[in-house]
């Protein structure tokens, strides 16, 4: 593992570390899937990506890191869980400790984005788009991981 000092704050990393062009990453972390999106190199388009089956953190850190270097991906965003009051929960911890764990291990910097109701958003698109509840089960994770992605896009361009 690398030597990395950290100085990582609640947000992991200052918005204005984000490089301002190429593509960017994002997981949407569940206990058995992880759902992944990329944005286009101009960052207006997110689409969603297979899904990683959640094992081991070494399992993910690998598939995480090839499709880093797959789409030349210059930064990460993982969603950051909270309640819907606004409270962490422990998904929040999780979600925190794995984008520590990311920073750590990645040479691309790292970024939380609030995800609240961002699976139940995910549902209704893929509702809306005529999928039935069990055939989108595979397909949430990563529509969820799009919405995470769209946000984090329009708060860049907010800055």
């Amino acid at each position: 593992m690398q030597q990395k000092e950290t100085v990582n704050n609640l947000e992991i990393t200052e918005l204005s570390d984000c490089p301002s062009e190429g593509r960017i990453l994002a997981l949407d972390l569940g206990t058995k899937r992880i759902g992944v999106a990329v944005s286009d190199e101009t960052r207006t388009i997110p689409r969603p990506l297979d899904m990683i089956p959640r094992n081991s953190w070494k399992k993910l850190l690998i598939a995480v890191r090839q499709t880093v270097s797959d789409f030349d991906a210059k930064a990460l965003v993982i969603g950051l869980p909270y309640g819907f009051e606004g409270e962490e929960t422990p998904m929040s911890t999780e979600a925190r400790r794995l984008a520590r764990n990311f920073a750590l291990s990645l040479d691309i910097p790292v970024f939380l984005q609030d995800e609240r109701a961002t699976s139940y958003e995910a549902k209704g698109r893929l509702w809306d788009q005529g999928l039935a509840l069990r055939d989108a089960a595979t397909l949430v994770d990563s529509e969820a991981a799009v919405i995470i992605l769209s946000d984090f896009i329009d708060r860049l361009r907010l800055t």
